[in-house]
């Protein structure tokens, strides 16, 4: 999940999502390759970092958002894409603040749950936060955030709509009060769609036991499908089993998507640390999540110490450090570099590999910069290494980000117990399942 923020200017992204004939599909209809628009969100700067928390909440600059129906008669809505949630949820309260919004009462489908419910009572064991009983007596479910915020609202049962197929009886929170730190934010989306491994969340929900998806770096084009995904042009993908804990553990997600992280290499060189640092202690904390509700990778400190001091010597003589040490991106981003406006592009740049059990991600180019929106020193733009610190915003975990899944495909099999990855121009991906712009 990501964090609660006011989010920064970005350019627009534009994907889709395509459902490509499941193997375990609700009926015949939905065997028809179906396509929905799915983008990103422009937003403005501004907030301040979140407050420390042992769990990173669904949001952080850059989301990943789809636009699908529900309801009877159908209403649009528009959800943050994020691998690291379980319950889906939208706005349901009327309020001048959403222009987005769910409206239940306009719905012959919408059914709430009552909190005597066994749904309420057991379904949703796996929530961090287990639904209550509100005054009306039914289902009510908190969702807090690590800046301190929340949004809370009643469970309930609704017909979601997936291309011509109808999924009736779908789980979803319906939140009436409470607001996120930035108003602006939830103006422009109704809610969030949890795609994690619990059994509430809309993957299982739908009755997928697999999905990927493909986010094109540069252009307007991409793809998330839900379904097999064997391709000729796609090359084969390489697996890394999924981490399974069965006993409870305080700091561990056991409904997250949580890999190995064995090691990490810059330009071939493996940094000299001891595999223990990637492995989880006895509280669970130093699990590795992919999360597409996260734009950016997170370390935890040891670890990203040892990454930010070899890529710092490598690109020594390449460019020039900002040199303010009070500089800190998004409150855990702190190598910062500075690179003349008049430069087109950035230099050759170190390569960064992080090793999982079983497959490698190669993060290289432009993924491993980021531009800092309208900040400029002397005749210089400002980048920041798209690496940060998990200290810093006192989370327990190594986090995997988005921006370094662009152009591979990323395969979520919950059958297999496996997330698999490959390398691909994820434009010409697009453009070959006919999704091009």
């Amino acid at each position: 999940m990501a964090f609660l923020q006011h989010l920064l200017l970005v350019e627009l992204i534009t994907l889709f999502i395509i459902i490509n004939q499941p193997q375990y599909s609700l009926s015949a209809a939905i065997q028809k390759a179906l396509i929905l628009p799915l983008k990103t969100q422009t937003l403005p700067h501004g907030g301040s970092p979140p407050k420390p928390s042992n769990k990173l909440t669904f949001r952080h600059n850059v989301t990943l958002t789809v636009s699908l129906t529900l309801g009877s008669p159908p209403q649009t809505v528009t959800m943050v894409l994020d691998t690291g949630s379980e319950l889906s949820w939208l706005h349901c309260k009327k309020n001048p603040v959403f222009n987005s919004i769910f409206n239940p009462l306009l719905s012959s489908s919408y059914s709430p749950i009552p909190c005597s419910s066994p749904t309420c009572r057991t379904r949703t064991q796996t929530l961090p936060i287990h639904p209550s009983c509100d005054p009306n007596k039914l289902c009510h479910s908190i969702i807090s955030y690590a800046d301190a915020t929340s949004i809370e609202g009643s469970l309930a049962f609704e017909t979601f709509n997936i291309g011509n197929s109808a999924r009736p009886g779908t789980i979803f929170g319906c939140m009436d009060s409470g607001f996120s730190s930035n108003s602006e934010e939830d103006s422009k989306t109704t809610g969030l769609m949890g795609l994690n491994r619990g059994s509430l969340s809309f993957v299982n929900q739908m009755g997928f036991p697999k999905f990927s998806y493909c986010i094109s770096a540069r252009d307007s084009s991409g793809v998330l499908l839900f379904g097999e995904s064997s391709f000729s042009w796609l090359q084969p993908l390489n697996y890394t089993p999924l981490v399974q804990i069965s006993q409870p553990l305080p700091y561990f997600d056991r409904v997250a998507y949580s890999v190995q992280l064995e090691g990490i290499k810059v330009s071939g060189k493996i940094l000299s640390l001891p595999k223990s640092v990637f492995v989880p202690d006895h509280t669970g904390a130093g699990q590795t999540m992919v999360d597409s509700g996260t734009q950016f990778t997170f370390l935890l400190g040891p670890v990203y110490t040892a990454l930010k001091n070899e890529f710092m010597q490598q690109m020594k003589g390449i460019l020039s450090t900002l040199g303010d040490p009070n500089f800190v991106f998004q409150g855990a981003m702190d190598l910062c570099y500075r690179v003349p406006l008049t430069r087109p592009s950035l230099p050759q740049l170190p390569i960064v590999s992080l090793m999982f059990r079983g497959a490698e991600m190669v993060v290289s180019g432009e993924r491993l910069m980021y531009r800092v929106p309208g900040m400029v020193k002397g005749g210089d733009s400002v980048y920041c290494f798209t690496f940060g610190n998990s200290d810093l915003l006192g989370i327990e975990a190594f986090v995997i980000g988005h921006h370094h899944q662009q152009n591979l495909w990323m395969e979520f099999d919950l059958a297999k117990s496996r997330v698999g990855l490959a390398e691909v121009r994820c434009d010409l991906a697009s453009q070959r399942l006919g999704l091009a712009l």
